[in-house]
């Protein structure tokens, strides 16, 4: 890319002429070729919440089964710590919640925040987490550290209420964020913002200064947090000989070692196909069940008994006190019960992720042949810089582009998470005018996985649709490559 001084010219090049690239976006969209009656009904993820994926047949046939039969809810309870046991082990138990957030405040409010009761002011516990993508979920709990990042959440999802900066924070918890070595935090985006970039992390290096930081905030230290992903893009390419990456593996090292939990977020995640909370040494593992892995909107916590117990006595679903092995009564948030019909279409959704991988994985292999098919029609105005990851723990595949920025160049245009929430994230528009739902396009990392409109009941793929889905990204971001290229000239 040529012609710009600063990152700061090249976006402002691009915001003067939006309207000049939203038309050039309607040849596009005749290229592309989506037909009338399936533009804005196609995809390329239901991994959002704004957007889940539509449900199998069979899925949708258990819950209307359970809407028509007298079970009491504890039966579809009880049924998914079973189906997890039997893949985990016994010393493994599971806890379902209305939502992967869900999962994550019980988990922080059970296992982490110090407790209210006794005489005297509550003492203060501190997580401590690697400066990673997608922070404002799994980080936005408590008050972050040090002070340069008490903004950081400030333009997200993460901090309605009061003034805009309430969020989630809990009263006694602080956040003590970690920069990731060999990862930049360039600023880019029309509404520009730091962007983690992750494909140079250092893993061993990060490990031990995510060691040192346990170390200096011992006397505080509550719990060490992380993703549970392992793609390039969101800094977990090194693995070890068991394929769980190093920086994971080393977070629940150091929580072993300091006597505190290791929380893993892993909300676009699949159980059983994916991440592995025994191998990573996580003591709890959430996932957001409506992403990836084909159920009802709902959340779900696998991890070590002991401390899954703590949690389903904090949801009032574990037992009463004359003595049950569960029940759903009122626990500290109960108001996080999913019910009885996300509950029974989450079992039947687990027991095929156990019984029939095949039939998730299958389509993340048709959709990656895909991705790699159409990236060759673009390849040449992207360039070498692009890097397509599949993964079934991801259920779908990543594509990454922030190499085009390699050795000091101008690359293809990122935009920023907040170019998402703001509605500045030009390939976004260009993509949706193309009639193609976008997915997260943020941080030169954009994310594909089959379920919007581009699976039938069966969940079998659809072909000819992710193709046009495909395609549709690719054009757009090979668009604005190509503004990029024209420079201010």
């Amino acid at each position: 890319m040529s012609g710009f001084e600063y990152r700061l010219d090249l976006y402002e090049f691009l915001n003067a002429n939006r309207n000049k690239i939203l038309a050039d976006g309607e040849k596009v969209a005749a290229d592309v070729g989506v037909p009338d009656d399936l533009k804005g009904c196609i995809g390329l993820s239901g991994a959002n919440s704004s957007y889940p994926g539509t449900l199998r047949r069979d899925v949708l046939d258990a819950i209307e089964e359970a809407a028509t039969n007298m079970r009491p809810v504890q039966y579809y309870g009880d049924q998914i710590r079973r189906v997890v046991k039997s893949v985990y082990g016994d010393d493994y138990d599971a806890v379902p919640t209305s939502t992967c957030e869900g999962a994550l405040l019980t988990t922080y409010e059970s296992l982490v925040s110090p407790p209210t009761m006794g005489r005297g002011d509550t003492y203060r516990v501190r997580m401590i987490s690697p400066y990673e993508r997608h922070i404002e979920h799994h980080l936005s709990y408590g008050r972050p550290f040090p002070p340069r990042y008490k903004d950081v959440f400030a333009d997200r999802g993460a901090t309605a209420g009061e003034l805009g900066i309430t969020g989630r924070r809990l009263e006694n918890v602080d956040i003590v964020v970690v920069p990731l070595e060999g990862a930049s935090y360039d600023v880019h985006g029309i509404k520009a913002y730091s962007c983690p970039l992750l494909l140079g992390v250092d893993a061993d290096a990060s490990v031990e200064k995510l060691r040192r930081a346990a170390e200096i905030h011992s006397e505080f230290l509550g719990a060490m947090v992380s993703l549970a992903y392992d793609t390039p893009g969101y800094g977990y390419e090194a693995k070890d000989a068991d394929g769980v990456p190093v920086l994971q593996r080393g977070l629940g090292d150091i929580a072993a070692e300091f006597g505190v939990p290791y929380v893993a977020d892993n909300a676009i995640g699949i159980p059983f196909i994916g991440a592995d909370p025994r191998k990573l040494g996580a003591d709890v593992m959430v996932y957001s069940m409506d992403k990836v892995a084909w159920a009802p909107t709902s959340g779900l916590a696998i991890g070590r008994a002991d401390s899954i117990v703590q949690m389903r006595r904090a949801m009032g679903v574990h037992s009463q006190r004359y003595g049950t092995t569960a029940v759903h009564g009122k626990g500290m948030t109960v108001s996080l019960d999913p019910g009885r019909e996300a509950m029974s279409g989450q079992l039947a959704a687990l027991r095929i992720l156990r019984d029939e991988p095949e039939r998730v994985t299958r389509p993340v292999d048709e959709t990656y042949e895909i991705i790699v098919d159409e990236y060759a029609r673009v390849k040449n105005s992207l360039g070498e810089g692009v890097r397509i990851t599949k993964s079934h723990n991801f259920g779908g595949v990543e594509v990454n582009y922030e190499d085009t920025w390699a050795n000091g160049s101008f690359g293809v245009p990122i935009f920023s998470h907040e170019d998402r929430i703001a509605g500045s994230n030009l390939i976004d528009i260009v993509m949706a005018g193309a009639g193609v739902i976008p997915s997260g396009t943020d941080d030169a990392n954009i994310f594909i996985n089959p379920g919007l409109g581009t699976v039938d009941e069966s969940g079998a793929l659809i072909e000819e649709r992710m193709c046009l889905a495909v395609r549709g990204m690719f054009s757009a971001v090979a668009l604005l490559a190509e503004w990029a290229d024209k420079g201010p000239g």
